[in-house]
Formats: structure tokens, sequence, C-alpha cells
């Protein structure tokens, strides 16, 4: 059979590749063999809060199963739109809201509306995997930029100045950013989105890591700097729905019902369920949860980062977001007389049976040094993590 071009383009998501030797080790464990620990997927250990659950369950019984439009539940856009207000003191009309199935279809539907076959969209290098292949199933090419520690593993103004080219169509960038954790200040997204604009660029900004910020300096949505930045979100990350496959994306108001006509087309709807689940997220019971779990992901970060640079798997930058760590594993590897991160972290599954993933999915500069851990698993596993860490790397 032969295969479309666009589909071999597509790389292997290679921490998927991960968590099946993990899950075909943790098979051949007996009983008193020490439990698999799996850091290696972004997932929140939380689920659902109550609230959300009896909303699912409610609608369920009363009927409400059937499409809705394809911008989604107007209850919903109007509940982000106060949540906007509420949380960052910004004001986004409800009318800017589409709901999404999941933060990829918000993707995927921005990139199928804005890039042209050959277009370039700059990222960071290391990002997130799966962003890159939005732009090449849209025909488009991601240009990884290689970051620094210095810039918190994120572009600056002058690197969008250097690689913008005809061919660049804008920035594609993620604040908090997976695999780092870390955000963009500020006044370097001003800075960044000054430069694409000027140049008649789009500004894609992936914040579903946003609710989960722990440093006042950063946590601040980009959409208050111009209604022309396009922001992705999700209710997987700070609000606990991961299966649930829901998001949103925030656009100018010209480009609503260019991607109502492709979301039409391609979805005809999100999960009608798990958006009257979602309206739950936003009341007060539910969000004072929401900020408890926030803390407790922020009481992990803090015990296993200095954990991590205590082993010499070195943390260059705190995440200051999200739940991982970005770890420079050199030095470990030549205590256990391996090359690069990709075999630690198989040499680590097979004698420690903890699962994280390698840098290889993330990028191409530096990234055979490092490695990226989940903190998205409690406090008690993170501990035994480090135990066994100190166990073999002595």
């Amino acid at each position: 059979m032969k295969i479309a071009q666009r589909a071999q383009r597509i790389a292997p998501f290679y921490v998927m590749e991960v968590a099946k030797a993990a899950a075909a080790r943790a098979a051949t464990l007996g009983p008193n063999d020490p439990a698999m620990v799996y850091l290696s997927i972004g997932e929140p250990d939380f689920t659902a809060p109550p609230l959300v659950q009896e909303a699912a369950v409610r609608a369920l019984h009363d009927g409400h199963t059937q499409y809705t439009a394809a911008l989604g539940l107007g209850a919903l856009r109007e509940r982000i739109s106060g949540w906007y207000a509420q949380r960052f003191g910004v004001h986004i009309p409800a009318s800017r809201i589409v709901i999404t199935a999941g933060a990829s279809a918000a993707l995927q539907l921005a990139c199928l509306a804005l890039v042209e076959a050959g277009d370039e969209v700059l990222m960071p290098d290391p990002s997130y995997p799966c962003n890159r292949q939005f732009v090449s199933a849209a025909e488009g090419r991601a240009v990884l930029v290689p970051t620094t520690a210095a810039d918190r593993f994120q572009l600056n103004a002058a690197q969008v100045r250097e690689h913008w080219n005809a061919h660049t169509r804008g920035v594609l960038l993620a604040s908090p950013s997976n695999p780092t954790g870390t955000s963009i200040h500020p006044h370097a997204l001003r800075d960044i989105h000054a430069e694409v604009s000027q140049r008649g660029g789009v500004t894609l900004i992936d914040e579903i890591y946003l609710g989960l910020s722990y440093d006042d300096a950063f946590g601040h949505t980009a959409l208050a700097l111009d209604d022309q930045i396009i922001s992705i979100n999700s209710f997987s990350k700070y609000f606990s729905m991961t299966g649930w496959r829901l998001g949103w994306m925030v656009v100018p108001e010209t480009l609503v019902p260019v991607v109502e006509r492709l979301a039409q087309n391609l979805f005809i709807c999100p999960s009608t369920l798990a958006q009257h689940a979602a309206l739950a997220c936003f009341e007060a019971e539910s969000l004072a949860e929401y900020e408890r779990r926030r803390a407790e992901f922020k009481a992990r970060r803090d015990f296993f980062v200095p954990a991590l640079n205590q082993l010499g798997l070195t943390v260059p930058v705190m995440p200051d977001g999200a739940f991982y760590a970005w770890a420079d594993c050199s030095a470990a590897c030549d205590k256990l007389g391996v090359r690069g991160s990709w075999d630690f972290a198989f040499e680590v599954l097979q004698r420690a049976n903890i699962a994280f993933a390698p840098g290889r999915d993330f990028g191409q500069a530096d990234t055979a040094r490092f490695v990226r851990f989940s903190t998205a698993r409690s406090l008690p596993e993170l501990r035994e993590a480090v135990t066994r860490l100190q166990h073999l790397l002595g």
C-alpha cells in the first residue's frame, strides 16, 4: 500500500516507546520486585474533581449527548471568558473562544487555517514534539532554533530576527514549556511578538500549562498583549481532564468563521458530554480544589528538582510551571558507562524500574544530554525514585 508522504514525515512519539517498554518490563516483575515508577508521561495523577464528575453523570442521565455547535457550547465559552477575567484580569469576548477536541485539535485547526505548503514556523529547541508535527501535517516546516538556559530554553527576539526569511509564517511558542517547565518572561514575549507582527507573521502560543504556574513573574497570558495572538489551551492539565479530550483556542475575530468552517468538516463538534462536565470546572468549589492541586504540584517540584541536582542530574533552570524537570544526564551517563540520554533512560528502566523520557523527542540541539522527568506523580513515588537513583548512581 502506498503511504502518503505527509504521513511518512511524521516521526514516532518516542515518549510512547518508553511507555511501551516500561509496560513490558512491569509485566515481568514478580510480587517481591520493586514496582515501576512512571515519570515519563505528562499526565496529572488527579482525576476530574467531584462536581465535574457529577455534571457528566447528570448530562448523561438528562440526554445531553447530541451534537453541539462546532464552536462549542455557548455557556462553556462564556465560562472560559469569565475565567480569563477572574484569573488574569483580561477581557476575552466569548465570541473569540473556540472549544476543541483537546489542545491537539486546536493546534491542528490553527495550522490548517494559517500554514501554506512550504511555510516555515519557528520553534524553540527543545519543545513539545507533537507541535512540530501539526505544522508538518499542514505541509509546512518546523524550524527548530537552539535555545539556552540563559533564555530559559525559550526563543528571544534576536533569534526571531536572525532566522526569519521569505518563507517564515510565524512562531509557535509554549509558556510554560514542555519539556522544560519554563515560561517566557512577559517583556521577552512582547519583544518576540513585535518582531513577528512587523513582518506580517502570526504568533501562536501553547498555554496549556498556564494554570500551573508557580512564580508571579510569569503566569500571565499572552492574550494580554494583543488580540491578534492565538492562544491554545486545554482542560487536560490544570483542570485534570486528560482523557476527556477537551480544549479551546482564542483567535482574532476575523479567524473565527475560518476555524468554524474547518471544525465543522473535520470534527463536527467536541465531545458534548465533556463540554457539559467542563462547565463545573469553574464552580468555586472546583476552582478551590484546582488551586489545592497546584500547590501540591509545586511541593513536588520543590522536592524533586533539588534532589536531582544533588544526584548530579542537573536541572539548569528551575521550572516555574507545569510538572517537568529537564535534567542534564551527562555525569550520570559517565557513571553508568552509557552514551546519551536514550541509552541512559533504558538502562535506568531495566536496573531501577523508573521510566522517564529521553531528550530525543524534544529536539536536536543538545537533547542527547537531557532527559525529562514528569513530576505529575505523588510525592511518595518521587521519593522512591530518588532513593533508587541514589542507589544506582552511588
